[in-house]
């Protein structure tokens, strides 16, 4: 049995293993020690601290590519390997989500004044803030390219990052090679797959089981009507598809603020509709979410009226959101689906949505994985 000093990703695995909560999977034994190396060789590499500047090692420590199929429970070891790093330099994100903001900063930097001067460097300017911040590791989910834009910029970013000394840990379901497959110009892209495999290990998590598709066969995910079975009936569910784990509150961030997550547990994520649907939320933060959690339990969604139409428009949107990304969904409702109603603005939309709940409690849809997209929401 691996000791939490010695090979913490390990330790918790087992620990959630003992618990009941996943059930051993070699190939999943054989990637938390992946992960503990990855955590070892940077626990080994600490940076010292000068004059409140980090110094940074030599050489970045190399990272991991953790690559398979959807299911096989590679977000969940990155769940381990974050919360075992034992320092604070570390962040984790979606891909896409990164892309996104170094898109953003690439262009707020080409319309500042410095940004006008022909020399400037505008990848320079925003590598630049990351590696003074001092980050140590850099964990990406669903590394997946297929937009030109990103593929002809990650040469260059994540030369300057490795070179600051950033460590990468990424989950994929493509191996480096399979990267912007048939893409346009893709020659120009193969430097970044050498320079992937050369700063991480790339390993494969060669599971034959899709975890994720287990923990809704032949379930009614959908419950209706209100009080205390409809409560239990939920509360079941949602022990189901986390393994019996209960969870703890969490956090979405999104556009630079944070939004709140009564439980996390086990990639799942359990909200009321208030949380979502009656706070000023729109679809990139469902958009966020949707990329978070790969289930999500929603409880207490009531009936619509016209009283209701700020709320009702929001659902549709977090509906949409999930469903385009194949998020599978448990739900309680006050009324049957055909009842939940809408006022005349959104009646066309919530139709749609009818449409799309109905679909989304069909075996068909529960037994697929996630869709891997890029969103382009503004």
């Amino acid at each position: 049995m691996a000791t939490s000093t010695s090979s913490p990703v390990r330790a918790a695995y087992d620990e959630l293993v003992a618990r009941g909560a996943l059930t051993p999977d070699p190939a999943q034994v054989a990637a938390t020690g992946e992960l503990d190396r990855v955590l070892a060789d940077l626990l080994a590499a600490k940076p010292k601290k000068l004059f409140g500047l980090f110094e940074r090692p030599a050489e970045a420590v190399r990272g991991l590519y953790l690559h398979g199929e959807v299911g096989r429970g590679k977000t969940m070891l990155m769940d381990l390997f974050y919360a075992a790093a034992p320092f604070p330099e570390k962040r984790r994100v979606h891909f896409h989500e990164f892309m996104d903001e170094v898109h953003a900063g690439i262009a707020a930097f080409r319309k500042s004044v410095r940004g006008k001067d022909e020399d400037a460097d505008p990848v320079e300017a925003v590598t630049k803030p990351i590696l003074r911040s001092g980050l140590r590791v850099l964990c990406l989910d669903e590394f997946h390219v297929h937009d030109i834009a990103n593929a002809m910029l990650l040469d260059r970013l994540f030369s300057k990052l490795f070179a600051g000394g950033v460590t990468l840990v990424a989950t994929s379901n493509v191996v480096p090679d399979g990267l912007y497959k048939d893409g346009l110009n893709r020659q120009l892209f193969l430097p970044f797959i050498a320079l992937l495999k050369e700063k991480t290990v790339v390993a494969d998590l060669p599971s034959s089981q899709d975890y994720r598709r287990l923990k809704f066969a032949g379930q009614h995910v959908y419950a209706f009507g209100t009080g205390p079975d409809v409560r239990a009936a939920m509360d079941q569910m949602w022990l189901r598809i986390t393994g019996g784990e209960r969870g703890a509150p969490g956090i979405v961030e999104s556009i630079g603020r944070q939004i709140p997550v009564p439980l996390v547990a086990m990639g799942a994520a359990r909200f009321g509709f208030a949380d979502l649907c009656e706070k000023p939320l729109g679809t990139r933060d469902f958009v966020r979410i949707a990329h978070q959690f790969d289930s999500i339990v929603l409880d207490n969604v009531p009936q619509m009226d016209r009283t209701k139409s700020d709320a009702a428009k929001r659902f549709i949107l977090l509906i949409d959101s999930l469903y385009d990304r194949g998020v599978k969904l448990a739900a309680s409702f006050a009324v049957p689906l055909e009842q939940l109603g809408a006022d005349d603005k959104t009646a066309f939309e919530f139709q749609r949505t009818l449409s799309r709940l109905t679909e989304m409690q069909s075996e068909e849809y529960l037994q697929k994985g996630l869709r891997d997209f890029e969103p382009s929401v503004g």
